[in-house]
């Protein structure tokens, strides 16, 4: 099964949008969905701190800043 894993922080409007778009692409495609936030691991803050919401597809970067609804559902 497909793992998504979307980086986030708490706070953040465009995490809060990317968490969106994920959810609802979730809603029609089945895959495994993990959501970690930065604030919470400084390992995660110093790799993707700058740069959330960054979206992983099992376990490799596909999008960041922003989620594009149509590239990650064709992904």
């Amino acid at each position: 099964m497909v793992k998504v894993e979307v980086i986030s922080r708490h706070g953040c409007h465009l995490c809060e949008i990317a968490e969106s778009v994920v959810k609802e692409v979730k809603r029609e495609i089945d895959f495994e969905l993990a959501i970690s936030y930065v604030d919470e691991d400084k390992s995660l803050n110093e790799k993707y701190g700058e740069e959330v919401p960054v979206t992983l597809i099992n376990g490799e970067r596909h999008d960041y800043f922003k989620v594009d609804r149509d590239r990650f559902r064709n992904a």
